[in-house]
């Protein structure tokens, strides 16, 4: 059995990294393979500004009106006539000239972070018909990268809503469209069955312990969301972005950390491209690295989608060809007995599917 389905992991996830401009402004990839996102997160790197959500799912208000959420914020989903994103293309994505927060005036760098799902082509579940969860839901799914986006609307009930994966999913984002409620991450290594605790995406606090999953872990088929108006909120319109961890190209796990420059290495099976990660235990933002801004070790540059910050240096981490170590003693990621959950996605597997491997960069 080969060792890894996914050779080239930029098919799945890829990162840009651009200049603003006051025109239109269309963004090619420069990965291995062409990505047509379906889930873009946009950040600024040398000003101030909020990371805008979009998804090809919501997708837009009519021509070229986007609808975003921003992962710093707890706000409700928005559109801002024909700002921010205009088109999701076949490699890439073009933004609106001189928009403030994804594409400003010349001089201003930005991130835009993408994953493929099903290209925008969406499968929805008549839950009474199939007999697949107790809420109806639209998705749309890559079994292959094992990543779906699903939204659905709520019923004020206690329900399960069908992923579309059909294997369960290690991390779930979900986050109310209609209220200022919650961005709640579920993780799998911060529970043993069932899940009982969350993050949350917007916001430096620890785990927290509720019934935001109905104290139910996700199976093949379906995750689990409580009765609160910000989880299943009746009449309320929600999404939620599903992850399931594929050998050679993506691990949701955590480390434990030990305030040393000599940090903790963490074996991922691949060549990371992007790394999320966030102190469970510890009041702490979440901090992205990425080799599209540090192509060499160690990696110092950090965006925090948690807040509006401009972009951090100073903060070491290297990018192995089988994994990451951890080259700072900062509590921010390696504070001593802290535990760290983090979400990793490939340039390339360690051992490709015809046995070829990788090197360290």
């Amino acid at each position: 059995m080969a060792y890894t389905t996914i050779d080239d992991g930029s098919a799945y996830h890829q990162t840009a990294l651009y200049s603003g401009t006051t025109a239109d402004n269309t963004i090619t990839n420069d990965g291995n393979s062409d990505l047509q996102p379906d889930l873009l997160w946009i950040k600024r790197r040398n000003d101030a500004g909020n990371t805008l959500v979009f998804d090809s799912s919501r997708g837009f208000n009519g021509d070229n009106d986007s609808l975003y959420l921003e992962a710093a914020d707890n706000g409700a989903e928005t559109h801002n006539d024909n700002d921010h994103l205009k088109s999701f293309n076949s490699d890439g994505f073009t933004v609106q000239g001189g928009s403030s927060r994804s594409n400003r005036a010349s001089g201003d760098s930005f991130m835009g972070w993408q994953w493929k799902a099903n290209g925008g082509s969406t499968t929805t579940n008549d839950a009474s018909a199939t007999g697949v969860g107790s809420v109806d839901s639209v998705y749309q799914a890559n079994t292959t990268s094992g990543f779906s986006i699903v939204t659905w609307t709520g019923t004020g009930s206690a329900g399960t809503i069908a992923h579309g994966l059909g294997a369960t999913p290690e991390v779930v984002i979900l986050k109310s469209r209609d209220n200022a409620h919650d961005w709640f991450v579920g993780h799998n290594s911060m529970h043993s069955t069932p899940w009982v605790k969350y993050l949350r995406l917007h916001e430096n606090g620890g785990i927290a312990d509720d019934t935001i999953w109905n104290d139910t872990a996700p199976t093949s088929t379906v995750f689990s969301v409580g009765s609160y108006d910000s989880t299943n909120g009746n009449t309320v319109k929600f999404v939620a972005y599903c992850f399931k961890e594929i050998q050679g190209y993506s691990k949701f796990g955590s480390y434990t950390g030990n305030a040393s420059t000599d940090g903790p290495f963490v074996y991922l099976g691949f060549k990371p491209a992007f790394f999320l990660l966030k102190g469970s235990d510890i009041t702490q933002h979440w901090y992205i690295f990425d080799t599209t801004r540090d192509t060499y070790n160690p990696s110092n540059s950090t965006l925090q989608p948690s807040t509006d910050n401009a972009e951090q240096t100073g903060y070491a981490m290297d990018f192995l060809s089988n994994g990451f170590k951890i080259r700072h003693d900062d509590g921010a990621w390696n504070g001593s007995g802290s535990t760290y959950v983090y979400m990793a996605f490939a340039e390339h597997p360690f051992v490709s599917s015809e046995g070829v491997p990788t090197t360290a960069r």
